[in-house]
């Protein structure tokens, strides 16, 4: 599986998302569509993307017992999607229950990844408002040992932690990694973050870019730059 550039695409509209993507012309870029875009609009979205012909990581982080989980992710599975997410943090037996609602009759499924923790947390905050005291990278690798074990394809963490978590749990195991900025960019509200390239050399699979891109004066361009940069290869939307 090569490396992926996902657009967050954290519109509050089906209209704006779909007037963005239309400037690319016909190409087909990897989207995420987030908790905004899903609850203004809801699967119709979703939907609409797709028939479109993108991939789409649908962005929800399922947190709840494991029963409720199991049965949502049922749901988000008839919407083809390619990509959903929980937070690790819900526990192994809830993890293991998303795999069980996930996966279709006939067996395949969408990749499903872990939340470790938010790239907009730092030590400070876990401790202080987690009373989590454990070291961030500790807590990081910990959650993703145990969504490996729990079965799922890979997690979502900070770029800064993504070569220790494929040292941890395998080359295989996937990273996906938001907190991702251009060198001359602005952070907005990210304070675990890396370049593209940054990202690219420490092992990250997927990055996931939202503002960067999609508040750009050309976010075509962006795009094109971002994937140059991440992927070390001119862009492609295959």
């Amino acid at each position: 599986m090569g490396k992926d550039v996902i657009i967050a695409c954290d519109f509050d509209s089906a209209e704006k998302t779909l007037a963005f993507l239309d400037r690319f012309e016909g190409k087909k870029p990897f989207v995420k569509i987030g908790m905004e875009l899903f609850y203004a609009e809801g699967p119709s979205v979703v939907r609409a993307i797709k028939e479109r012909g993108h991939k789409i990581f649908l962005d929800l982080k399922l947190h709840d017992i494991p029963n409720t989980v199991k049965k949502s992710m049922a749901v988000l599975s008839a919407l083809d999607v390619d990509m959903v997410n929980l937070h690790a943090s819900g526990t192994s037996r809830m993890m293991t229950a998303a795999l069980e609602g996930l996966t279709r009759p006939d067996g395949t499924r969408p990749l499903l990844i872990a939340v470790t923790q938010l790239t907009s947390t730092d030590q400070e905050t876990m401790e202080r408002d987690l009373l989590i005291h454990a070291p961030i990278d500790e807590v990081v690798l910990h959650y993703a040992e145990n969504a490996k074990n729990a079965g799922l394809d890979g997690v979502v963490c900070s770029p800064l932690e993504a070569g220790k978590v494929h040292a941890r749990c395998g080359a295989s195991f996937l990273t996906v990694t938001p907190g991702v900025r251009f060198a001359d960019g602005d952070l907005g509200d990210q304070k675990r973050v890396m370049t593209p390239a940054e990202a690219n050399r420490i092992g990250s699979d997927y990055i996931v870019v939202g503002r960067p891109i999609t508040a750009a004066p050309d976010p075509v361009a962006a795009y094109e730059r971002c994937v140059r940069e991440f992927t070390g290869d001119a862009v492609s939307f295959l």
